[in-house]
C-alpha cells in the first residue's frame, strides 16, 4: 500500500475526477494549450542554439 503516491490506478482516478468536474471540452483545451506551449518552448530553444543570420535587406527594415 505504501509503494508510491502516483501509481497508474491513482492517476486514472484523478483524471476521471477532473473530467467529471471540468468536462471534456475544458480538458481537451488544456491539453491543446500545454502542447502549444511545449512546442513554442522547443522552437525558442532551437532559435537560441542557431541564431538567424540577418541579411542586409532585413537589417535595413529594422
Amino acid at each position: 500500500m505504501g509503494e508510491g503516491l502516483f501509481q497508474p490506478l491513482h492517476l486514472l482516478l484523478i483524471i476521471a475526477i477532473i473530467l467529471l468536474i471540468f468536462g471534456t471540452s475544458k480538458f481537451s483545451s488544456l491539453g491543446k494549450g500545454m502542447g502549444e506551449g511545449i512546442r513554442n518552448f522547443k522552437d525558442a530553444m532551437k532559435e537560441k542554439e542557431e541564431p538567424k543570420k540577418e541579411t542586409k535587406e532585413e537589417e535595413k527594415k529594422v
